[in-house]
């Protein structure tokens, strides 16, 4: 994640507005409020070996998961608390109740 000109947030290849960012969450360290189509996309990111197989079981594009998991990862990096690999962001989840161990 890089900033760019001070008016944005650039992580990955997605470009977020500052003042969009900083509506995700309300104060750093915080957990971010995901949706509830952000969270079953995550799932089934984490049960899947690829994003094409989380997609095909969604019936939705590889490229919608993958902008699902930018937004997820945005939302984490806002908080002060990056996740920048599919494992980080497992535990990330945990961490926040969006899943449990038990559940894998």
């Amino acid at each position: 994640m890089h900033t760019e000109a001070s008016d944005s947030i650039v992580y990955s290849d997605e470009k977020v507005s500052r003042p969009a960012t900083l509506r995700l969450v309300r104060e750093t360290n915080e957990k971010p409020q995901l949706s509830s189509r952000e969270i079953e996309v995550l799932l089934a990111w984490f049960d899947a070996d690829s994003k094409e197989a989380a997609a095909a079981r969604l019936y939705i594009s590889a490229a919608t998961v993958s902008t699902h998991v930018t937004r997820i990862r945005v939302k984490y990096a806002a908080c002060g608390r990056p996740a920048k690999t599919k494992s980080s962001l497992f535990a990330r989840a945990v961490q926040d109740g969006y899943t449990r161990l038990e559940d894998w």
